[in-house]
């Protein structure tokens, strides 16, 4: 009993210790945004800001177009989530239930297509892009955030697909519905909480990328919010810290309302009391 206790106890302090790794930068964040310039600069710094000001975000949005580089990103982040999944979605279906070389292959693909970084695949695709016109626009971005999160996407909805009972694919088929039919009316709507994890992920992915749109926008008014951020860092590397807090604290925020909504969805099911005995 002594040892279960002790170990218990361990495990709780040890998710403590990492809950206060991953928050200590957002607090951090949070509280460096609400500081005055004196209180930046000094060599105490405090955790709880002494004089808090909003000063910070005033500057920030006088500075930098927050709001439209924000709007930049909010479409292409959308766009790209909504243009995943509905990819995704079919060909998820068919490589969970048809075990053939093919599916074999794609999933393989899968895999190892997480393992290219970001700067190997950069020049073929500024090339593509390039040939297709779409340099310097939201949509060949688009483009790139759907082709870059579609592997990871389908790595998901696969193991979706699978949680689904075939039995019930099956009743659908003897009661003479087609393939398109049976994904679009039995097992989409199963899918519900593996279609908004896999949407979530996609837009949270393109709405924090920096590298391919730093490359691939040269537009101040495409540009998206992660792009814009740099700005506050001045050409000899040193950062107005004040505002750039202030504008990386309202990045931030997006991610964090979605996931707050849609959580229960994604940590819940949908399957229960679906196969009756």
């Amino acid at each position: 009993m002594r040892t279960s206790t002790g170990a218990r106890a361990g495990q709780y302090v040890a998710l403590l210790a990492y809950l206060v790794f991953l928050a200590f930068p957002f607090l951090w964040l949070i509280s460096t945004a609400f500081k005055s310039p004196r209180e930046l600069g000094t060599l105490h710094p405090t955790w709880i800001p002494r004089h808090p000001t909003l000063a910070n975000f005033r500057q920030a949005f006088d500075e930098q177009p927050l709001l439209h580089a924000a709007l930049n990103s909010l479409l292409a982040a959308l766009r790209a989530a909504l243009i995943a999944v509905v990819i995704a979605t079919p060909m998820a279906w068919v490589m969970a239930r048809r075990r053939t070389l093919l599916a074999r292959a794609a999933t393989g693909w899968v895999v190892v297509s997480q393992a290219f970084p970001f700067v190997l695949v950069i020049i073929p695709l500024f090339l593509v892009l390039k040939n297709l016109r779409l340099i310097d626009s939201l949509a060949g971005l688009v483009l790139v955030y759907v082709v870059w999160s579609l592997p990871f996407a389908l790595w998901m909805l696969v193991g979706y697909v699978r949680a689904v009972p075939a039995e019930l694919e099956e009743a659908a088929a003897v009661d003479g519905a087609g393939k398109l039919r049976t994904l679009v009316s039995v097992t989409a709507p199963l899918l519900a909480p593996g279609i908004v994890a896999t949407a979530l992920f996609a837009f949270v992915t393109a709405w924090n990328e920096f590298f391919f749109a730093l490359v691939l926008l040269k537009t101040p008014e495409k540009q998206t919010l992660p792009v814009v951020l740099t700005h506050f860092i001045g050409a000899e590397g040193v950062a107005d810290l004040g505002p750039l807090a202030a504008a990386a604290f309202l990045a931030t925020l997006p991610s964090l309302v979605v996931f707050a909504l849609i959580q229960r969805r994604i940590t819940g099911g949908m399957l229960t009391g679906a196969v009756k005995s």
